[in-house]
């Protein structure tokens, strides 16, 4: 398994030591808790404890060394980078928001598992086996020297200028994606320590600062390996409860696939309900009237503005009560600002309504639609999501620079196969997660009572009151809940799985301990992987060649604790839903850094003005795409091209990234025997 066999030896005692404490201290606290311990009191002792042991783990690995800290010394076991390549991938997206994806978008959902998993067969096969014989510590270490225009390796002359749009598209690509994580320690922090969302983000900040400032890759890599064991403990044991629970049969993957066709049934019963049909009507015409609204437009807002005064002062005038007032007072200050802002808040408010006013798709039917075109479009956009995730898995910086840390070409090809081994652990029970919690709440919840919701919905409406994560409103008035009325942000059903399945609040911390691990151990890759380009590829390649190794490491902790706070504040702005942001990352990446890449390594012929050009035009229309078809960014759905989604954009950039390398390079001069020599070498067997 390993070039030195002692070493993994010892390293499997220390895991098997720890995961037999963890097991310890998880029944510990459910004792606990039967004994009466508060759930506060629990969530607290989950989050903190799991803090405090990446903590120490960060402060026993902390190093000055340069190879330890950027690539962990290149000695760590096949098997181990495996499994802290798995925690760097299962990120936030994948554990906590991948499940409630599949809840909510039901077939298209797995675009995500199949484009994710995909991608690391491109990383086995084209990339990582290549970085890992070059040898040196960054992804522009090697653009730099492939493309040098000397085909040296000081990335020396032209090459300073690939070097640079190589640090660039890394550090936009991992802090789109850092944002997404911290936005999840944010939102776990605050559901289970009580604490405001903004400072739950900066909580977690500082478990992620203690292990990537103190020890970089070494004090990261084992603490990853850590926190995987505690996510995959995390995702199984509700997933396997639920599956016991509706299917008598404990292995989820199994079992799940009985519950699909009494799903499917539930589905066709509640699209045919008269109550159902009530509550979507209401919708439809809530939809309708903020329709009419932005026909209306200017006249409409400016009416709106002055009800709403007239309103206020009324309720003044007859000396209503103070919570009458405050709301006339509350209605008047959200009120748009403009005649523009109205008409984009309604249109938002319009789409939301109608999309509410929609029967329930069935769960298993692949590309529904009321048009063969609106089938045919989801088909186009299930394909090209797969496609971005592929291509930019492959692309990744943070994931890619764990290809040096492993003592040889040969450990880093059995590195990736376990990878895939340990996503595909928690990847395989992602979709039977999604389909066991739909199929409870479809036959549990759906139908109730009103004057007997369960807890666990009031838990989590108020972690964020101005945009809640979970709803329910009696639209109808018959006191009964429909599908309709009920409403599920997608980041949260994870977390709520266990109080949804009626499990001991000590597995909600659980899963919430999981969360933050996935959240964490991503987020560390990701600041390391901006950090070192800062230092190592700018500061040191181009900037100050002579700096000393222990400056070095210096500056890349203090460039460090920068990013992570900068994007801390980002993510406190909750500038836009888990999937999304990680999505948009995935096509950056694979626009701007696979063509590169791949070329790179397998065509002599790719030239330093073509590696140039083509991650220039690659970046270029993958971000036009976004901000031309995302309405977020000040775009217009309508606009898009063939109907694809925003967060596809690579499908256009990665092609076009491809194309502008090969053209430009047949356009231009050879690139010096020099780099062919390279090509030779690092695709010569070890």
């Amino acid at each position: 398994m390993s070039a030195k066999p002692h070493y993994f030896g010892k390293l499997s005692r220390y895991y098997l030591w720890y995961t037999g404490c963890f097991v310890l201290f998880l029944v510990a606290l459910a004792i606990l808790e039967q004994e009466g311990m508060p759930r506060l009191w629990i969530g607290h002792l989950f989050m903190f404890a799991t803090i405090a042991l990446y903590a120490t783990i960060g402060v026993i690995c902390r190093t000055s060394n340069v190879t330890e800290y950027y690539v962990a010394g290149r000695r760590v076991p096949a098997l181990f980078n495996g499994m802290a390549t798995a925690a760097d991938w299962i990120s936030a997206a994948s554990f906590i928001s991948l499940a409630g994806g599949l809840y909510l978008q039901g077939f298209d959902g797995l675009a995500f598992i199949m484009g994710w998993t995909g991608g690391f067969v491109l990383v086995a096969l084209l990339i990582a086996p290549y970085l890992r014989k070059f040898a040196q510590y960054t992804i522009p270490d090697f653009l730099a020297a492939r493309y040098a225009s000397g085909g040296g390796g000081n990335g020396g002359g032209r090459g300073a200028l690939v070097r640079a749009i190589a640090v660039g598209a890394t550090i936009l690509v991992s802090f789109t994606y850092v944002v997404a994580q911290i936005y999840a320690v944010g939102l776990i922090a605050s559901r289970f320590t009580g604490v405001d969302f903004s400072v739950g983000i900066f909580l977690g900040l500082a478990s992620i600062l203690v292990c990537s400032f103190l020890g970089g890759m070494r004090a990261i890599t084992w603490t990853q390996v850590a926190q995987y064991i505690i996510l995959l403990v995390a995702f199984l044991i509700p997933t396997m409860w639920l599956s016991a629970k509706h299917a008598d049969n404990p292995i989820p993957q199994v079992a799940y696939g009985s519950l699909l066709n009494k799903l499917t049934e539930r589905e066709a019963q509640l699209a045919q309900d008269p109550r159902e049909e009530q509550v979507r009507a209401e919708f439809r015409r809530r939809a309708a009237e903020y329709a009419a609204r932005v026909d209306a437009l200017p006249e409409s807002w400016e009416a709106g503005k002055l009800e709403a005064q007239r309103q206020l002062a009324e309720a003044r005038a007859r000396n209503a009560s103070l919570g009458e007032v405050r709301q006339a007072e509350r209605a008047l200050a959200t009120y748009p600002n403009s005649s523009d802002e109205a008409q984009a808040l309604w249109i938002e408010r319009r789409d939301a309504n109608l999309e509410r006013a929609r029967p329930p798709e069935p769960h298993a039917t692949p590309f529904p639609g009321p048009t063969q075109e609106a089938s045919d479009a989801r088909r186009n956009n299930f394909l090209a999501v797969v496609f971005c995730l592929m291509f930019g898995t492959a692309a990744l910086p943070h994931i890619l620079m764990r290809a040096y840390t492993t003592p040889s070409v040969h450990e880093t090809r059995v590195s990736v196969f376990w990878t895939l081994f340990f996503i595909l652990l928690v990847y395989l029970t992602i979709p039977a997660l999604a389909v066991l919690v739909k199929y409870d709440l479809y036959t549990s919840l759906i139908g109730s009572d009103f004057t007997a919701l369960p807890t666990w919905i009031s838990y989590w409406a108020n972690v964020d009151k101005a945009n809640p994560l979970v709803s329910v409103a009696d639209i109808n008035g018959d006191g009964i809940v429909q599908l309709a009325e009920f409403a599920i942000d997608a980041d949260v059903l994870v977390l709520a799985t266990p109080e949804i399945g009626g499990l001991p609040y000590v597995i909600s911390g659980l899963v919430a301990a999981g969360g933050l691990a996935a959240a964490l151990s991503t987020a560390d890759g990701l600041l390391l992987a901006i950090s070192n380009a800062l230092s190592h590829d700018v500061y040191y390649k181009i900037v100050q060649p002579n700096a000393s190794t222990q400056k070095r490491v210096t500056i890349s902790k203090l460039l460090l604790l920068a990013v992570a706070f900068i994007a801390a504040y980002a993510a406190s702005q909750k500038p836009a839903d888990i999937l999304s942001l990680v999505a948009a990352a995935f096509s950056l990446a694979g626009s701007t850094l696979f063509p590169v890449l791949v070329l790179g390594v397998f065509w002599k012929r790719a030239n330093h003005q073509g590696a140039l050009a083509g991650m220039v035009v690659g970046f270029a229309v993958c971000l036009f795409y976004m901000l031309r078809a995302s309405p977020g960014l000040g775009g217009n759905a309508l606009d898009a091209w063939f109907g694809i989604l925003p967060m596809a954009a690579g499908v256009f950039g990665m092609p076009a990234g491809l194309l502008t390398v090969v053209v430009v390079s047949l356009l231009s001069a050879p690139p010096p025997r020099t780099g062919d020599a390279m090509v030779d070498y690092i695709r010569a067997p070890e």
